[in-house]
């Protein structure tokens, strides 16, 4: 990786710290909000503040790793009409939202190439630092959708799993987000991790193919 590359790659992962981790968390927030819990308003979570979500671990996984998180907000599914249905949407919500960034960045990306962008540097910067945004964002909906807790995925599985089985896995969710680690660092996840990635991404650019004609 050269400076320059190295550049946008931090700009990039800034602006996911900065903008994309706050907008995943206020759609959490939001999503339970709408379907009857309260408890992300009351907790000052509705909020697109940076500083209301920044964990500064999560914050640091994002510049070393290009995945990351920030903090939790806290739900009480007991409040939805339906908390297991309820729980599930809230958790969807925040991949969706970084899935919805990649989808509008890559529009970004593309229409500025429509455009005929002139400047040969100016448009390399600005290809890599789209291009960084788009991974970044598509990276963070696949690992967020692992069904492990406390990742979303695993809220997902709420929607599916018996009570007792669900609430027995979460018990265990600080050991298990810590093996998820150590199986991401040495590439075990790597395989279907990209397949998902992979799909992701072609839908997305079969989508935007329809609206550029690229």
């Amino acid at each position: 990786m050269d400076f320059t590359t190295l550049i946008m790659y931090i700009l990039a992962s800034l602006i996911v710290i900065f903008f994309v981790l706050p907008v995943h968390e206020f759609a959490h927030g939001f999503t339970a909000v709408q379907l009857g819990d309260k408890t992300p308003k009351y907790q000052g979570r509705l909020t697109l503040n940076p500083l209301a979500h920044i964990d500064y671990f999560g914050a640091l996984a994002i510049l070393l790793f290009g995945f990351g998180w920030a903090k939790p907000v806290q739900v009480n599914m007991r409040n939805f009409k339906n908390p297991k249905v309820g729980m599930a949407i809230t958790a969807f919500a925040g991949p969706l939202s970084n899935i919805i960034f990649a989808f509008l960045t890559l529009c970004l990306f593309k229409g500025l190439f429509l455009l005929g962008v002139q400047s040969a540097m100016y448009h390399g910067y600005v290809n890599v630092l789209l291009s960084y945004l788009i991974t970044i964002n598509i990276y963070l909906a696949v690992f967020n959708l692992l069904p492990v807790p406390p990742l979303d995925g695993s809220r997902l599985l709420s929607a599916f799993l018996p009570d007792r089985i669900y609430y027995k896995i979460m018990q265990y969710e600080q050991f298990i987000i810590w093996g998820i680690f150590i199986l991401l660092w040495v590439g075990v996840l790597d395989v279907p991790m990209n397949f998902l990635r992979y799909y992701i991404m072609t839908g997305l650019d079969f989508v935007t193919r329809l609206i550029f004609g690229i």
